[in-house]
């Protein structure tokens, strides 16, 4: 087992106690900002005393926090993937921060990472989020908390009222964790104009979101959306926020809130009861509660912003058994094509069931955690990890996967069968998606399943 030991950085931020071991250091639940039950975040530029980061911080709270037993399937599946034996704690002051950094780290490329789970789950704990690897490769991860579920996306006339906007609080986190690393990485050595955006699932839709904004011109320089690039069909796009507020009272009135203060006030019992009797009555749950077009963070409909994203480098992939495979394959190279993006397809199933290239079964790839896993991973499944992790490295470094030693990952182009990098069973090499496979997998096995 790797050593570690305790020291104290001294850092503009205040001092931080942080672990330390041979090669990296690693600083825990750093408060990167504060913020009221609905109400946008406001940074944190110093810390009193020493702050303790030895321990990690708590996640936003959730529903599977206090209805676990009512967890859908594929989240019990995810729970064996990502959570089962941990331990977690949950708190409305959750906005923190993980960072990775090399050992004697000096104008390292940073990459921020934004966790998926439906935009009313997930937090920074998880167990596969780990950016030791990276930090190994010269590169410091930043693994960011942000808020989900109904501290996430809620929307009220009040909110509007007092702010000029409503809903996107977790959007809004996210980008004020950009803005804290861009302010703050230089204190652990960072380079705070070489950042890297990297989110799985509803990070990577958000990452989408976040490039859709002139105002973030110049906040980060790269972005790599894993599961979640593109035009989503309009019944799956942003709503206005005006437009899901009409929900949102009619979860107020399962709250048994009837004024604003009431429901800014309720206990969290009461939301998430609250939440799990609306789901019980409507199918458009998850559309009211996700990222709005609010003028602010998504000025106008998602459709008349993609054509016209941040001119940053962009990296994209999807893998064989994804959510609606089809279909993010499909939008993720369009987007790719038309803004030059390396693109891969993860065509590596799982060992271990019969879930094949599950959503989200390239995270642990990214991240080098593959030992930790339950799964009996192999040799080939240790070295498209690798090879995922350098190329990954490589890109925050200069917005090109590419460097001697790894297949040669070309860009995609404009037009129809297009090859990407394919990561298969055998070999890592430019080849064609096989659209057929993808759809059958969506038709035949779909979302994956806790048990064969």
């Amino acid at each position: 087992m790797t050593e570690q030991k305790e020291f104290i950085l001294n850092a503009d931020l205040g001092m931080i106690r942080g672990i330390e071991t041979e090669e990296v250091r690693i600083f825990l639940g750093v408060p990167f900002a504060k913020a009221g039950r609905f109400e946008y975040a406001s940074a944190i530029d110093r810390f009193d005393g020493v702050l303790n980061a030895t321990a990690v911080g708590s996640g936003c709270p959730q529903n599977r926090a206090v209805h676990s037993h009512l967890e859908h399937p594929t989240r019990r599946f995810y729970w064996k993937e990502y959570r089962e034996h941990s331990t977690f704690t949950y708190d409305e002051n959750c906005l923190n921060v993980n960072i990775y950094t090399p050992k004697n780290a000096v104008n390292c490329p940073v990459v921020v990472y934004f966790y998926g789970g439906g935009f009313d789950s997930g937090l920074n704990a998880e167990e596969p989020f780990d950016g030791t690897g990276l930090a190994k490769r010269g590169v410091i991860a930043v693994i960011a908390n942000y808020r989900v579920g109904p501290f996430g996306y809620f929307t009220h006339e009040a909110i509007f009222e007092r702010f000029g906007r409503d809903g996107n609080f977790g959007l809004d986190d996210q980008r004020t964790a950009v803005k804290w690393v861009k302010a703050h990485i230089g204190d652990f050595g960072g380079d705070p104009e070489n950042i890297t955006l990297l989110g799985q699932s509803a990070g990577a839709i958000s990452i989408q979101y976040l490039v859709l904004d002139p105002d973030n011109q110049g906040l980060f320089q790269h972005a790599a959306m894993m599961s979640g690039a593109g035009k989503f069909p309009k019944f799956g796009s942003p709503k206005r926020a005006e437009e899901t507020r009409e929900y949102w009272k009619e979860f107020m009135g399962y709250a048994g809130c009837k004024t604003f203060e009431e429901i800014r006030n309720a206990g969290p019992d009461r939301i998430f009861d609250a939440m799990e009797k609306i789901r019980s009555v409507r199918k458009d749950n998850i559309y009211n509660t996700m990222p709005v077009v609010d003028g602010k963070l998504l000025k106008k409909p998602v459709h008349e912003l993609i054509g016209t994203p941040l001119p940053v480098d962009y990296m994209i992939g999807y893998t064989n058994n994804d959510m609606y495979a089809p279909a993010l394959a499909f939008i993720g190279n369009r987007f790719g094509k038309a803004n030059g993006a390396y693109v891969y397809y993860f065509d590596l199933d799982a060992p271990g069931d019969g879930n094949r290239a599950f959503h989200s079964a390239d995270v642990r790839y990214v991240f080098e955690t593959l030992g930790r896993s339950w799964r009996p991973y192999g040799g080939r499944d240790f070295e498209a990890a690798g090879q995922m992790a350098s190329y990954l490295a490589n890109f925050a470094r200069t917005g090109d996967p590419n460097s001697e030693g790894l297949p040669e990952w070309k860009p995609i182009r404009r037009g129809f069968g297009k090859k990407v990098l394919h990561i298969g069973p055998d070999r890592t090499e430019m080849g064609n998606v096989n659209y057929l496979k993808l759809t059958a997998n969506f038709l035949k096995i779909g979302d994956p399943k806790a048990e064969s």
